[in-house]
């Protein structure tokens, strides 16, 4: 049990304790509630790049995909490069506009907000359905990471599962709820690094463990030819279009991730993003194939089976390193689950706050708005860890759905926005209702064409509902199209 090694535990609770520090250093920065969900659009290139990579990938990278790598080898790889196309495109084509538009329509804070403003929604309706959806999602792509959290504290101290839980809630909410989106944003770049390292090194360890490449690539061979065989699955049947399509399809979640997208909006400058992009692209690209290949190689390096898939990359580091850097490893798991779950209840805190609350009170002063927010993120905690607590709960499978449910919601809303001035604020509502729903819907069924992923016809349903309604509904006002312009003509 690793929770008898005095030095893991040590070096656990010294983490903690520094992101709780940088949760304090910011507490009396938030001065509005634009400092305490956007941080004033201060983040430079690094920040904002590992940032959004950190927030996004979640316990998910360390522990989820590992996972499934472990149990089908290099088949699962497809997921990683969907996603690294998403990412570079992500940057490339939404960064910039975003970042730009949203400052231009009316200093848009968040995502709904942006909305709202960018058709000019007199109804306030886009706002609260855009926000509605957020809530619904994160709150269980922010059960995932208590999911992780739980199974990180249950192997690291052998408490009960549930304890767990609450341990690793309580330490997110801690410093999310003291520190805003400054802390979150410092705390995840501190994050990202780490778990870049420790993905890194736990796979070159676990190979030379095993003997050397060649070793390695023979003891694959032994489990299945096909393990290596990233067209097919380890019985030898092929993946399939629809198999590939699911997997590619990853990368369109991108376009709709409202905590990937205020980083955007939270960058210092435009000017910022091309360096960002590089940044991001790299970081993404490296950690997903080593993600990949650390459930690979503990496949062959661990000896007896684990019971649980996701305790990959955890047995890897117990089992390969000092316990001194062991600690430090699995604290990259933590880092992992608090990236991502700090900046969801963020957002979600930001979409009760700001795009619900301020409509119904809307002489709300700025210091109100603040603590509404920080009250906010305990209410939103609270009801992901009442999803969290069973214990069967996967990583993979609550991230899969909230992945789809964000990037087929807002994908399609958000690109369109950015490059279509023809759309219309009906438009937008269609797209949005239209693809939640598809979702939820198709998530509940199988067989035949649902199997595949679900993000996808909900991104083809919105794309087409969008351009459907716009074209049905009349011209946006003179106004409208005179920002867009006006936003578009300051691209480089």
């Amino acid at each position: 049990m690793i929770s008898e090694n005095l030095s893991i535990v040590l070096v656990f609770i010294l983490y903690l304790l520094v992101v709780m520090g940088v949760g304090m250093y910011f507490y009396r920065r938030n001065e509005t509630i634009s400092d305490y969900v956007l941080g004033g659009r201060k983040l430079n290139s690094w920040v904002a790049a590992l940032s959004a990579q950190a927030s996004d990938m979640s316990g998910w990278l360390l522990m989820g995909l590992p996972g499934v790598a472990y149990l089908s080898g290099m088949s699962e790889i497809w997921i990683g490069v969907g996603l690294a196309i998403g990412t570079y495109l992500n940057w490339k084509f939404v960064a910039e506009r975003l970042r730009r538009y949203t400052e231009i329509a009316k200093d848009s804070i968040t995502i709904p907000v942006y909305l709202e403003n960018r058709f000019r929604d007199q109804s306030k309706l886009l706002r609260i359905v855009s926000a509605f959806f957020i809530m619904l999602f994160f709150l269980l792509y922010t059960s995932s990471g208590l999911v992780a959290g739980g199974k990180l504290f249950n192997l690291v101290f052998g408490v009960d599962y549930t304890l767990a839980v609450t341990i690793g809630a309580l330490v997110i909410i801690g410093y999310t709820f003291l520190g805003g989106f400054l802390a979150v944003s410092w705390t995840d770049f501190i994050q990202g690094s780490l778990m870049f390292i420790a993905i890194f090194l736990i796979p070159i360890m676990g190979i030379s463990q095993v003997g050397g490449i060649d070793a390695t690539m023979n003891a694959w061979n032994s489990i299945s030819p096909d393990y290596l065989n990233p067209f097919t699955n380890l019985d030898g049947e092929s993946l399939g279009i629809m198999g590939l399509a699911s997997a590619l399809a990853w990368g369109l979640g991108y376009f709709g991730m409202p905590h990937i997208l205020v980083r955007f909006m939270a960058i210092k400058s435009a000017d910022k993003v091309p360096k960002a992009r590089k940044i991001a692209t790299t970081w993404v690209v490296i950690s997903l194939f080593m993600a990949v290949l650390v459930g690979m190689v503990g496949a062959v390096a661990l000896g007896a089976p684990l019971d649980d898939p996701e305790h990959v990359f955890m047995a890897m580091a117990q089992g390969l390193f000092p316990s001194l850097i062991a600690g430090l490893f699995l604290a990259g798991v933590l880092a992992a689950i608090m990236s991502t779950a700090d900046s969801q209840l963020l957002v979600t805190a930001s979409a009760i706050t700001e795009d619900i609350y301020a409509l119904l009170n809307k002489n709300a002063s700025q210091k109100e708005l603040l603590w509404i927010s920080r009250f906010a993120v305990i209410v939103v905690a609270a009801i992901a860890y009442y999803f969290a607590i069973v214990p069967g709960s996967s990583v993979m499978g609550l991230v899969s759905y909230a992945w789809a449910g964000f990037g087929g919601a807002f994908g399609p809303v958000i690109l369109l926005s950015l490059y279509w001035k023809r759309m219309t604020r009906n438009g937008a509502l269609a797209g949005l209702l239209s693809c939640g729903f598809m979702v939820i819907l198709w998530k509940n069924l199988s067989g035949g064409i649902f199997d595949l992923y679900e993000i996808v016809p909900a991104f083809l349903l919105a794309s087409v509902m969008i351009t459907v309604v716009s074209l049905m509904d009349k011209e946006p006002s003179l106004e409208i199209q005179e920002e867009f312009d006006r936003a578009v003509s300051e691209m480089k």
